[in-house]
């Protein structure tokens, strides 16, 4: 069968696609669940039971261990759970990336996410590009920019913005529209979206913040 373009296009940017997601949450969830689990909590006891199992998180610098169902997203998680509610539920698909996090400084949809698969990574969420009160750069560059109207799908916007200038500093207006095609806009703010992340690339060339 052709390859869906939507799918590629999710796969590589965002780590996962919807039907490798989708395809895996019956075994191979479960699998992940043994990661880093206490001993008592096998993954066979967990799919069984459904069991509620304890994990550490590394969110923003800290270590957070919480009490979770395997069934859990890490959307889930962050917000109800942790109560960082920058970020958002958006389609809780996969679609819109309004719930984009960092993970190991990758853009990735947290909805598409298990919360027992994120053990043992970096994950940053927009509260963690902040000094304190103080805005990191790509914030402050959606800010100057005014990158945004009713500004629900921003949070995921400077989030994907910031996972591709750690990995591509500098890049030119069509890495930028490749970089953040995997989030949409509702308002059509576009334009004023790819002129943040260039203001923030320059920023940061210029010794800006990180």
């Amino acid at each position: 069968m052709p390859e869906d373009p939507e799918e590629k296009r999710c796969s590589t940017h965002q780590g996962i696609s919807r039907r490798g997601f989708l395809s895996s949450v019956g075994v191979g969830a479960v699998a992940a669940v043994s990661l880093g689990t206490p001993p008592e909590a096998s993954a066979q006891e967990i799919e069984a039971t459904g069991q509620a199992v304890n994990i550490n998180l590394r969110i923003n610098g800290f270590t957070r261990r919480v009490l979770v169902e395997p069934r859990w997203s890490l959307l889930y998680v962050i917000r109800e759970v942790l109560g960082l509610t920058g970020t958002k539920i958006g389609c809780d698909r996969g679609e819109c990336g309004a719930c984009t996090v960092l993970i190991d400084g990758k853009p990735r949809y947290a909805c598409m996410t298990l919360a027992v698969e994120a053990q043992g990574v970096e994950i940053t969420t927009l509260e963690g590009l902040m000094d304190g009160e103080k805005l990191g750069t790509v914030q402050q560059a959606f800010a100057e920019e005014d990158a945004f109207q009713c500004s629900f799908c921003t949070p995921g916007q400077i989030m994907a913005a910031e996972g591709l200038l750690r990995q591509n500093p500098r890049p030119d207006i069509n890495q930028i529209q490749t970089g953040m095609s995997g989030n949409l806009c509702r308002c059509g703010t576009y334009q004023h979206i790819f002129k943040a992340v260039e203001r923030a690339a320059a920023s940061r060339a210029k010794g800006g913040a990180a």
